[in-house]
């Protein structure tokens, strides 16, 4: 899980192993305190299943003893433990997600290079690896998204795919991977852009991908030419709730919406965002307490709701 979005220059982390509970209660604490353009704060299980990894970046240097003591507050004592570095040029991501596993949903495999021998005949690969911009599959909505994209494969096969705040561009190479058809995708920061282009060529995918530098749907890639069978926006409430309106409107009739970066609290303003739009939630998911949400225009359906 995540809180924030990574910054691009971190210059310090704080690192604490603890237990699931405190890593959450934390996560969610850092998450609302410190800017999110300047924080981030993930979380993940270790591999033996009882410890989780807390770590948080900073753009700048955090007052450490402010931060023990907001901390104390909500984990107690076990904040002690934790350590505070100096980032010294490295790469800060791929530093935290060392040792992570493949992320398998349905035939979609998501790895780093160091799991290529995992790869099955007749999976859909998608590698990729940590750098400056979010997603790499672990994260609650990352997977979310991955979950109804294949829910969307077994039902038909979208002519046309947007994927809006694209970051390293996973949800873009998994429907490139799958329907070998043209994918729009793209995201308000410029080294998110130039990371997904490096990692499609990676993915052998380039010339399926058409990408774009823009906030939302500010762009001719989007605007211009028919409307798209499937979207992906995989942001964060607040412009999630911004863009409904241009987000909507480029949405195909009968076209599926497939929305992410929601705690579970944001769901019911979200979707009272969508239903002004005439769009109807079909299903809803929750992975680590973060809420992946399916949508169509017009009509009531029955929403089944998947919890990991």
């Amino acid at each position: 899980m995540l809180e924030g979005l990574p910054p691009h220059a971190p210059t310090h982390v704080m690192r604490l192993a603890t237990d699931e509970s405190r890593a959450r209660a934390l996560t969610e604490l850092l998450g609302e305190v410190f800017d999110p353009a300047e924080t981030a704060v993930a979380a993940f299980e270790a591999e033996d299943g009882r410890t989780w990894r807390l770590e948080a970046y900073f753009a700048v240097e955090p007052d450490e003893d402010a931060i023990r003591e907001l901390a104390r507050s909500v984990i107690g004592d076990a904040i002690d433990e934790a350590r505070f570095d100096t980032l010294e040029g490295a790469d800060w991501v791929r530093t935290s997600l060392e040792g992570l596993p493949p992320v398998r949903i349905w035939r979609f495999l998501v790895h780093g290079s160091h799991d290529r021998a995992r790869v099955r005949p007749n999976d859909l690969p998608i590698e990729i690896e940590a750098a400056l911009a979010f997603g790499t599959g672990h994260h609650g909505t990352t997977s979310g998204c991955l979950a109804a994209l294949a829910a969307e494969l077994k039902q038909r096969r979208p002519r046309r795919v947007l994927d809006v705040g694209t970051g390293t561009g996973i949800l873009a190479f998994a429907a490139a991977r799958a329907l070998k058809s043209r994918i729009v995708a793209g995201d308000i920061d410029p080294v998110a852009v130039e990371v997904a282009r490096a990692n499609a060529r990676l993915n052998g995918v380039g010339p399926h991908l058409a990408f774009y530098v823009g906030a939302g749907t500010r762009h001719d890639l989007v605007r211009r030419g028919p409307r798209f069978d499937l979207v992906f926006a995989n942001i964060l409430a607040r412009p999630l709730a911004r863009l409904a309106r241009p987000i909507s409107a480029r949405l195909a009739p009968g076209g599926t919406l497939v929305l992410s970066g929601l705690l579970e609290r944001d769901v019911p303003g979200i979707l009272a965002a969508y239903r002004m739009q005439g769009l109807a939630l079909r299903r809803r998911s929750v992975r680590e307490g973060w809420a992946t949400l399916v949508l169509r225009r017009g009509g009531a359906a029955p929403c089944p709701r998947e919890r990991r």
